[in-house]
């Protein structure tokens, strides 16, 4: 839906419902602007204010089920009852925009604006990253060409470089130095452990520190080699001196909105930036962010890393479901209920069968000690007979349940969500609780995860996982949490399993140190860190008008 620059409030007013000064922002065009460095560290000085909201998702069909949109819906409606709300959300990877998932910054009448330029370049903050990520595989190489002291062994280089589209061409590379050929890859940029600093970073000179522990291959001696070690923490954190600054834009009815950070949950850690967050919550009374795919990914690394580096800890959590994956997971994702809401084998049946996915998800959110309010976001296709067979399955379960329109009807959509959530925040916080204990081994901790959150039986570990576990003990880094790569369509490792698998087994292969991220992460099944185009990409039905109008971003 193409988005004229007349419908926006001025951006400045924006921040002036925020209370940010003049001087706390710097413009980006017209209707987009970043918090200032002043800004970050007033805000960063301030005990939080408001309460933090984690919206996730049952597993979602591969269109996704519209968790963003659910969150700028929620903001909305808050804001409409006059509960001074801010929206935090992650910025979208061009990788999904032109392939099969399309954009990520919500739809319809709820929507990040402006849509289509924060959908494509934003004000940079990715392209600044993978510039980073480079500049770092750049002066690896050059260390090692001149032989300087310290260079990386040739043959035991881990730093890839990354780009942000998706591109199967670039999974498997072969590269020279003085005749020596390497073999290495490419990943997104959404998987870029520079992404996960940036995201994870409580300021910028966290953000140096981050970097600086980086580590891009190791010695003949089997030592690891730092991004500081190669002098590459000051220009790496030139280029991201802005990146690190959140951004501001707004919501289809203006409601103000910070988009920062941009990491996939099925391969990367999947929340938007702790300062993003944290700014937030010194400036409004409730903050509404999300987290990854289904909860089983985002929700879990929300938690298990983001809330345990930052200090975070939501007030409640919001589940978002959908009659369209509800009928996947029960068996058939084309049903519809006949007019007169006939179950049996129909749609409604469907939907009953697919509330197994819920109960897997709902039972991880009580581990973390929540009680979820379960939003079903609304399609043009849902009947009556379905929408009610949802409610009362939620219901039946002793869930708190609430409908949204916020697609169709923006503000006036998520209203009753809205009052729900409230509801909920009236209650006390639960203490925080993790799935795992730092101090236990990485075995342990992966187990923990995988019984607790995703429901497996147990864990195998490839023997090359393995010997990474045992060199990041051997380096110190045994404490660190553990980040996931799998895939966000089944609560298995499998997506052909779907979404109420049989009793599984999760297959981890292969583990790599991400020190400067600080967690292990850990891939599993066949999940790739570096996306590939579907047949028809939605990149064939983007274009510009002579008038400069983008169109055909979804």
């Amino acid at each position: 839906m193409p988005t004229s620059p007349r419908r926006l409030r001025p951006i400045l007013d924006v921040a002036q419902d925020l209370a940010l000064t003049a001087d706390e922002v710097s413009l980006q065009g017209r209707n987009m602007a970043k918090l200032t460095h002043l800004a970050v560290k007033r805000l960063l000085a301030e005990e939080p204010r408001g309460k933090l909201v984690l919206v996730s998702a049952i597993t979602p069909t591969k269109y996704g089920e519209g968790k963003t949109t659910t969150s700028i819906t929620l903001g909305q409606g808050l804001r409409a009852r006059g509960v001074k709300t801010l929206v935090a959300l992650r910025e979208a990877s061009m990788g999904p925009i032109f392939g099969a998932k399309g954009g990520g910054t919500g739809g319809g009448r709820a929507s990040l604006e402006p849509s289509a330029q924060i959908n494509l370049h934003c004000t940079g903050d990715l392209h600044a990253i993978t510039a980073a990520n480079n500049l770092l595989a750049a002066l690896t190489d050059n260390a090692i060409h001149f032989r300087s002291p310290g260079a990386p062994d040739p043959r035991r280089v881990t730093w890839r470089r990354v780009m942000d589209m998706n591109e199967r061409a670039l999974r498997h590379i072969v590269t020279g130095l003085d005749g020596a050929l390497s073999e290495t890859a490419f990943d997104i940029t959404a998987a870029s452990e520079v992404m996960a600093a940036v995201c994870l970073a409580s300021s910028l000179a966290d953000l140096k520190a981050r970097l600086g522990r980086l580590i891009v291959g190791y010695d003949g001696q089997d030592r690891p080699v730092t991004a500081q070690s190669l002098g590459a923490t000051g220009p790496m954190a030139a280029i991201l001196a802005d990146a690190v600054l959140p951004n501001l834009v707004q919501t289809s009815d203006g409601t103000p909105a910070f988009v920062h950070g941009g990491p996939f949950a099925n391969i990367a850690h999947g929340c938007s930036s702790v300062i993003g967050s944290r700014a937030a919550l010194a400036l409004a009374d409730v903050v509404v962010t999300e987290a990854g795919f289904a909860f089983d990914l985002g929700g879990e690394k929300f938690f298990d890393i983001k809330c345990r580096q930052s200090g975070l800890w939501p007030s409640a959590v919001v589940l978002v479901v959908t009659a369209r994956a509800l009928r996947a997971h029960g068996g058939d994702a084309e049903l519809t209920a006949d007019a007169d809401g006939a179950a049996g084998d129909g749609a409604v049946g469907a939907i009953l069968r697919g509330m197994a996915n819920v109960d897997r998800h709902v039972r991880a959110i009580r581990s973390f000690g929540f009680e979820p309010v379960v939003a079903i976001n609304i399609f043009d296709r849902d009947t009556a007979a379905e929408l009610d067979a949802i409610d009362a399955a939620c219901r039946s379960r002793g869930l708190t349940v609430a409908r949204h329109t916020g697609f169709a009807h923006g503000t006036e959509g998520g209203l009753a969500l809205a009052d729900a959530l409230m509801t909920a925040l009236a209650a006390p916080a639960p203490a925080p609780q993790f799935s795992y204990d730092l101090d236990a081994d990485y075995e342990t901790k992966i187990t923990a995860i995988a019984k607790r959150v995703y429901g497996a039986d147990g864990v195998t570990f490839a023997p090359a996982a393995q010997k990474e576990f045992k060199r990041a003990v051997a380096l110190g880094l045994g404490n660190l949490p553990v980040c996931v790569a799998k895939t966000h369509l089944s609560p298995s490792d499998d997506p052909a399993l779907g979404g109420d698998p049989p009793p599984f087994t999760l297959n981890v292969r292969e583990a790599r140190i991400r020190a400067g991220a600080g967690f292990l992460l850990a891939l599993t099944g066949e999940i790739l860190t570096m996306p590939a185009l579907p047949k028809a990409p939605a990149a064939l039905g983007i274009d510009v008008t002579d008038d400069g109008e983008i169109t055909g971003v979804r």
